[in-house]
């Protein structure tokens, strides 16, 4: 079955999707941000139709938190991974719980694949 898309006006529904951040999405952006980790993270950056939680454009990383709302979707976050990996984008992700209460943890284990990855230019 085809899908249908309507179109969205990406700068103004990202910056909806910035300001309805859930907890584990708003601290790890203080960990982030303005180059903690020593490369650059963007919020909610649109990548073909999807919009990635946070991405590393230099290291084509996305990072994807999982909240409540991804229990049942497993199937949908399966096709949202193959479309990142699909434009060339590694993906790693995170439950709201590991971020809440293993934030050291994880922002380790992002800027580890960051190191990993070859830079690119965009």
């Amino acid at each position: 079955m085809e899908e249908q898309y309507q179109f969205v006006d990406t700068v103004a529904f990202a910056r909806q999707l910035r300001r309805n951040a859930t907890p584990a999405e708003t601290a790890l952006w203080y960990k982030l941000r303005n180059k903690q980790t020593g490369f650059k993270f963007v919020r909610q950056h649109p990548v073909g139709r999807r919009f990635a939680d946070f991405c590393c454009r230099s290291r084509k990383l996305v990072i994807e938190i999982d909240g409540a709302s991804h229990d049942d979707r497993g199937e949908n976050d399966e096709v949202r991974d193959r479309f990142f990996e699909n434009s060339g984008y590694q993906v790693l992700r995170f439950t709201n719980a590991q971020v809440l209460n293993r934030l050291g943890f994880v922002v380790d284990e992002i800027k580890k694949e960051c190191e990993k990855r070859p830079a690119f230019r965009y």
